[in-house]
């Protein structure tokens, strides 16, 4: 069966964390990153990446755990030195949403 996977990326889009480049730069990593037969970047017509209003989708037929995208966002935002402030919350079956870590600011 065809199954569709989202993470969506609108909150630190829309503060300007994750500027165009970036965004473009999240779904470059995907196309060249995701795995099909345990090689990188071959993903022929199974797997379809598509960045469309600040959400990432990937549609595929193939059998893929929703925590291997998890995977590779936080791979992603390592990389990019953003692991410290985003964190890759779960929103229902196939969805991922970054958002920021809660810290309190306990200044004076």
């Amino acid at each position: 069966g065809k199954k569709v996977f989202k993470i969506d990326a609108s909150i630190p889009a829309k503060d300007g964390i994750f500027d165009d480049t970036l965004l473009g730069a999240f779904e470059q990593y995907f196309q060249s990153n995701t795995k099909l037969h345990g090689r990188k970047g071959k993903l022929s017509d199974k797997v379809k990446i598509n960045y469309d209003d600040n959400v990432l989708t990937v549609s595929t037929t193939m059998r893929y755990r929703k925590k291997y995208f998890k995977y590779l966002t936080k791979k992603f935002l390592k990389k990019k030195e953003l692991r410290d402030w985003l964190r890759v919350l779960a929103t229902g079956k196939t969805g991922y949403q970054l958002r920021y870590f809660n810290i309190r600011d306990e200044e004076e």
